[in-house]
């Protein structure tokens, strides 16, 4: 009984494996995650560095702001 449950589940998943169809959407899906976990993984250096940029925009901003009045 186990052994032809066993044959069943490995041919299935011998077809899924060779079947060809759903290869693009796997690529697209496991790119996205890693993206996601990349994010994830540098979340607070992602936001230091963004609102550093940010703070130097603003900063010369007014400076510029500043010198032409």
């Amino acid at each position: 009984m186990l052994l032809a449950l066993y044959g069943l589940g490995s041919k299935a998943v011998n077809r899924l494996w060779r079947d060809q169809k759903g290869i693009g959407t796997l690529e697209l899906v496991l790119i996205v995650a890693v993206i996601i976990i990349l994010i994830l993984i540098f979340k607070d250096w992602i936001v230091t560095f963004i609102n550093k940029m940010l703070g130097n925009v603003d900063n010369e901003s007014k400076k510029l702001f500043s010198n032409n009045s």
